[in-house]
């Protein structure tokens, strides 16, 4: 741990400062776990390493891995359209809304909030747009239903029990959309408007996931031995590089992810090769609601796990961390 030792200490200095109730921090190579602690606590339960947590939009990034999946097999493009799966979606548009507008978050489907009254279905079919597709982009979660529904549609696979499998390979075997798993309550939850036993009912696949520091690190070494040519994985090597192509160019970037934000979103993935306060900007990822963050950089050979539980962090800049275990490599 000596080698990411200013990463740790900038976990356990938000800790103590009371910026973040609790941190489990780990850091991961193509040869598996490097460094890994936990800090804090929820309401008198001590945080440690094989604690889960809701994961959040980190969902994103494997219901993304299971769509890519199923798109080498040849169940779908990137050009298939969502009325594939859902012939009544977009009846008063007169746009095609695309795979790769879901995943990328140019669909302008309007987004609901994270707990919709209606269900995650009826929100996805609400009618009206936010914008035509692929012309802004705008995030979004409800996209994802849509996501898992073609690859439904197609394939036949249900996204959560594709994840399932193709996560036992690795070793990831603690990812679960059942709360019964006990993760770390959300400090803020409540306060920000969100019922979490509402939220769990919808499984979504943009947020709904609940996963350790451990199953993450597993998903990260796997993705660096990926992109170092391994064939046979999760993926193939050819896959994981489509996923890291940008698909939002020089389009208008809408709140909350303006241009100033420097990044890109990929086949999910959040690319942040613009990003003004980053040492090395070859990294891609997904960051979740309650803070959590999962990152790989290729390049560098690593990546990191942060798991943490308060939706507000006043004073925590992601960017400060990122530079830490860069500079630990």
């Amino acid at each position: 741990m000596t080698t990411y030792g200013a990463a740790f200490d900038w976990a356990r200095r938000h800790v103590t400062a009371g910026r973040l109730p609790t941190a489990v921090l780990g850091v991961a190579t193509a040869d598996g776990v490097a460094a890994l602690d936990a800090f804090g606590a929820t309401a008198g339960r001590p945080a440690r390493v094989e604690d889960p947590y809701w994961l959040f939009s980190i969902t994103k990034v494997l219901t993304g891995l299971t769509a890519a999946r199923a798109v080498e097999r040849g169940f779908l493009t990137t050009e298939t359209p969502l009325t594939a799966a859902i012939p009544e979606f977009g009846a008063e548009r007169d746009d095609v809304v695309r795979l790769r507008h879901l995943v990328s978050h140019t669909s302008g489907i309007p987004e609901p909030s994270l707990d919709p009254t209606c269900g995650l279905r009826a929100a996805l079919l609400a009618p009206g747009r936010d914008f035509a597709a692929g012309t802004a982009s705008r995030y979004s979660t409800v996209a994802f239903d849509g996501i898992a529904e073609l690859v439904r549609g197609t394939a036949g696979w249900e996204w959560d029990a594709d994840i399932a499998e193709w996560a036992e390979t690795i070793g990831a075997t603690g990812l679960t959309l059942d709360p019964a798993a006990d993760p770390h309550a959300v400090i803020d939850a409540e306060p920000a408007g969100l019922d979490m036993r509402g939220f769990a009912t919808h499984r979504n696949p943009g947020a709904g996931m609940i996963g350790t520091a451990a199953d993450l690190l597993a998903l990260g070494s796997a993705l660096l031995r990926i992109g170092q040519g391994e064939t046979g994985g999760i993926v193939q090597p050819t896959t994981l590089e489509m996923m890291r192509r940008p698909l939002t160019g020089a389009i208008p970037r809408l709140d909350p992810y303006t241009a100033e934000r420097g990044q890109d979103w990929g086949f999910t993935f959040n690319l942040r090769t613009r990003a003004p306060g980053l040492i090395d900007r070859d990294v891609y990822g997904h960051g979740g609601w309650a803070g959590t963050e999962f990152w790989v950089h290729p390049t560098a050979g690593v990546a990191f796990v942060l798991l943490t539980n308060q939706a507000v962090r006043a004073g925590v800049d992601l960017d400060e961390l990122d530079n830490a275990v860069i500079s630990g490599v």
